[in-house]
């Protein structure tokens, strides 16, 4: 296999690994793969490795024999749950702008901050600004703090540590210790609030969805300026949202 234009030859190799595994149920020897492959036998040990390291393949001890591992169907279901849970939610956040007049939004994690994968755009002419595809922090939105909440500690720790707690308004929360506590309340009461934490003049409530196993999947928010989402609206919008969550989470065969 040519290195191609722009791309990592390890990188084609392992990647090529897993496509010939996936049409051998039986698994494959090192032996054979290298020839598959057109590299040295020590060349595709090295890659099956590294591939077993991650757990993207596995290996039989008694006839050494490598197979598919745990962690592509692992990918795989995190991908379908993306590509479905905009199906699912749908109907749930066009009865939350019904409701509330706002905005709302659907949000999965990547990596250390939050992308905006579909929204439900508010009929009112002074209404939040945000596009598909938008990349936020998580420590001063509503939807990413409702994803943060029920993430384990050891990912949290490793989000600020990529991210730090910048500050934009005077109301972001900037403190470790402050956010940590933060986090535990929204945990106590399954929704989160931004109060212009991340732009100021707008105000969100947000809750997290949650799968089969208890994890959290993306997250869901209703957001509006403070003239309409203010201390007399929040707290029903807060359980509209909260609502909605608990029911695409269900949808998904999760537990909230």
């Amino acid at each position: 296999m040519k290195k191609g234009i722009g791309t990592v030859q390890s990188v084609d190799r392992a990647l090529e690994i897993l496509d010939i595994l996936q049409s051998e149920p039986q698994g494959m020897g090192v032996s054979r793969l290298a020839d598959r492959l057109g590299v040295s036998k020590s060349t595709a040990h090295r890659l099956l490795q590294s591939l077993l390291k991650k757990d993207f393949v596995q290996q039989n001890e008694e006839n050494q024999r490598y197979y598919l591992g745990l962690k592509l169907m692992q990918l795989g279901q995190i991908v379908a749950n993306q590509l479905d849970i905009r199906q699912i939610a749908s109907p749930f956040m066009h009865r939350l702008v019904e409701k509330s007049g706002e905005t709302a939004h659907l949000v999965i994690r990547e990596g250390s901050e939050i992308v905006y994968i579909d929204k439900i755009e508010s009929s009112a002419t002074i209404r939040m600004f945000s596009n598909i595809g938008k990349r936020a922090p998580m420590h001063c939105t509503g939807v990413g703090k409702a994803i943060l909440a029920y993430l384990p500690k050891e990912k949290i720790d490793w989000i600020i540590e990529q991210k730090g707690l910048p500050r934009f308004t005077s109301n972001t929360i900037t403190d470790r210790e402050e956010l940590f506590e933060h986090l535990r309340e929204i945990r106590l009461r399954g929704y989160s609030i931004d109060d212009e934490e991340h732009e100021e003049g707008i105000k969100c409530a947000a809750a997290p969805i949650l799968n089969s196993k208890g994890e959290v999947v993306a997250g869901i928010s209703v957001a509006g300026p403070i003239m309409r989402v203010n201390k007399s609206s929040i707290d029903r919008i807060a359980k509209e949202v909260l609502q909605a969550s608990k029911g695409i989470s269900r949808a998904l065969g999760g537990k909230f």
